[in-house]
């Protein structure tokens, strides 16, 4: 096989179809973008989720004044009640499973309150006995957390047992929906260039149908046939794939590092280490797309 034949033919393939190489080449370029960003947000989740859930705490909130009757018949709950919480978790059924605890009063809450309020109204009509006080402990092992919510559900004086990991779950299947809905527009996209991809070849092959069949004449084989025609499509793709990679690297150096990282110095944000494993990602998927489209669109619409 003349290698430099077969780089000719690609050449004046690409030549004869710059207008639908350059759409080829954008499409590819949009939809691995929304891959590459949707692998990135998985890749987050997945480090938030490691970060947050390490640090969660279970919160045991007490009874307070505005408590249901229902569950805190007795009212606000008495320094017997809150004594009796505190032997609790430093029993020896508990405490191997407990890192630490604290204990959080009216005031404590109410300061808290106001400082993640501030600003809004509703800070001005909430008082500081109508905040619960709470226990707040952190577990060696967070996945373990069922053990304090049985121990203290209906306990005397609890209002209500809560993982905070039931907050971040929520955060997260937002996040998680998010990645879905990037990942299906990009399957569309993706599906859109392969049509574009298809669409080309068999232009090209078209304008070409006469030299196809001399070289069938001569006794050329399918595949010799094919590859040009395989190749240019596989380059538009590379070169998309490559820009994709760019935008994916350029998302994390100036929107991830350089503004999420600086304003929310408290969570653990995805890299350019990561950003460098989705590239050849992005490579690896335009080139088996394109040549897939390729192949397909020549065996279909020439009888070679």
């Amino acid at each position: 096989m003349r290698g430099g034949f077969v780089f000719s033919e690609v050449r004046q393939g690409l030549r004869r179809n710059l207008s639908m190489v350059v759409s080829v080449i954008l499409v590819t370029f949009l939809s691995l973008t929304f891959v590459g960003a949707a692998t990135l947000l998985q890749m987050q989740i997945g480090q938030m989720k490691t970060y947050w859930y390490d640090k969660a705490q279970v919160a045991i909130y007490m009874c307070s004044e505005v408590s249901p009757a229902d569950v805190c018949a007795q009212g606000e709950a008495s320094q017997d009640l809150k004594t009796a919480v505190q032997a609790q978790l430093q029993s020896t059924t508990l405490a191997p499973y407990v890192e630490q605890f604290y204990f959080e009063d009216h005031q404590q809450a109410f300061d808290k309150f106001q400082e993640q309020f501030k600003g809004n109204s509703v800070a001005k009509y909430v008082t500081a006995n109508q905040l619960n006080e709470t226990f707040w402990v952190k577990l060696k092992d967070p996945n373990q957390s069922a053990i304090i919510t049985e121990s203290f559900t209906g306990f005397g004086g609890v209002e209500e047992v809560r993982d905070q990991r039931s907050y971040l779950d929520q955060i997260f299947s937002i996040l998680n929906a998010a990645s879905i809905a990037a990942i299906s527009i990009a399957s569309l996209m993706l599906a859109s260039a392969a049509l574009l991809i298809s669409t080309t070849i068999r232009l090209s092959a078209f304008a070409r149908r006469r030299e196809l069949g001399i070289m069938r004449l001569v006794g050329a084989s399918n595949f010799y046939i094919q590859l040009p025609f395989i190749l240019e499509g596989v380059l538009a793709a590379i070169v998309g794939s490559i820009l994709a990679g760019g935008a994916v690297l350029a998302i994390v150096q100036f929107f991830v590092q350089g503004y999420l990282a600086v304003n929310m110095p408290f969570t653990n944000f995805v890299g350019l280490a990561d950003g460098l494993l989705v590239v050849p990602i992005l490579i690896g998927a335009a080139i088996v797309l394109a040549a897939l489209a390729s192949g397909l669109a020549i065996r279909r619409y020439l009888r070679i």
